[in-house]
């Protein structure tokens, strides 16, 4: 993979150049409340680490759009959001949770709505400092060695920028008087006393190798009884859980003597009540206990059983989100250490 080096002062110009691959993206500041949403200017875009709580999956796996249009003859699929896009200041963890979505969406059958989203779709990654409740170091997603075609890391002085694409490439001929091929041993040294030194930040963190074994010898733990009595079922740990996928489908009927409507799709969360209902009134999992084991299930062990990796990316979103700390770090400490936490 090719390294090159850019002096800070070709920053803000290099990426505003980018619009021509496509309309803007990033992590920006609008009302108060930071989100990734289209970048109307440079200075609201919000580059030092802090992260948006509804991650970058709705930009590809929107909350609420259309995906066709029928009648009695037919049906035509809309794609009217699709655009060309860059999104700009993307961090690890959200580029490892691209990857995951990946697995779900592009295997066959391919989601089309999600592949073309990710087709018109650059990803300029950026380096970050972990938060309070990031451990993105126990799941093994704070670095990133794929899905970006450029990826920046910020070391103060100069940044080092890894070229991941050919489309990335082409980025870097449009500018390049910005970088600099003469990446030196000191340049190298910088960047890995910046790795030991973000590396010593992290204050949260679980053993993830051992979760999937501990899920299965825990499936009648009490401990799941004690977290489902405090469970809201709010479903708010898989609205901003970056790998969080499940989505139902409403069919919208005109009023209209023809036939003849659009189907809506929107995200659903495996933690509501209904969301195992089916026909004849049956509910496969009723109990919140249930549904909790089902989330937490998928996270840390059968997700990993399929693609040896955790579902979760570390990011700490149900950290901060959960209002009664319910989240992985709570789960997995209960769950290894086989005690009912103290009330």
């Amino acid at each position: 993979m090719r390294i090159l080096k850019m002096q800070p002062k070709f920053f803000q110009e290099f990426i505003e150049s980018l619009n021509k691959f496509g309309t803007i993206y990033g992590p920006v500041k609008k009302d108060g409340v930071l989100k990734y949403d289209r970048v109307e200017a440079f200075d609201e875009v919000v580059f030092d680490g802090e992260r948006p709580m509804i991650p970058i999956k709705k930009l590809f796996h929107p909350k609420k759009f259309d995906m066709f249009h029928f009648d009695k003859d037919g049906f035509t699929p809309d794609y009217s959001s699709i655009e060309k896009r860059v999104i700009i200041g993307v961090p690890p963890c959200e580029i490892h949770s691209l990857l995951r979505l990946d697995e779900i969406f592009m295997e066959r059958p391919v989601d089309p709505y999600y592949a073309k989203q990710r087709e018109n779709s650059a990803i300029i990654g950026y380096s970050c400092l972990p938060g309070e409740s990031c451990f993105c170091k126990s799941t093994g997603t704070d670095i990133v060695e794929e899905g970006f075609d450029l990826f920046f890391v910020n070391l103060g002085k100069f940044y080092l920028v890894w070229v991941g694409s050919s489309l990335g490439h082409d980025m870097v001929l449009e500018r390049e008087d910005y970088f600099d091929e003469n990446v030196t041993h000191n340049d190298i040294e910088e960047y890995i006393d910046w790795r030991q030194a973000r590396d010593k930040m992290f204050k949260a963190s679980f053993d993830f190798k051992s979760m999937p074994d501990i899920m299965e010898l825990s499936y009648n733990s009490p401990i799941w009884d004690y977290f489902a009595d405090k469970c809201l079922s709010c479903g708010q740990c898989s609205m901003v859980c970056p790998t969080c996928n499940c989505y139902t489908v409403t069919d919208v009927l005109e009023v209209s003597p023809d036939t003849k409507g659009r189907r809506e799709r929107y995200w659903d969360s495996c933690m509501f009540v209904d969301y195992s209902l089916v026909a004849g009134g049956h509910n496969f999992r009723g109990a919140r206990a249930d549904r909790l084991k089902l989330w937490y299930t998928h996270k840390l062990k059968a997700y990993a059983n399929e693609y040896g990796k955790p579902a979760c990316i570390g990011c700490g979103r149900c950290v901060r989100t959960c209002p009664v700390d319910i989240n992985v770090l709570t789960v997995a400490q209960a769950l290894t250490e086989m005690e009912v936490p103290a009330q």
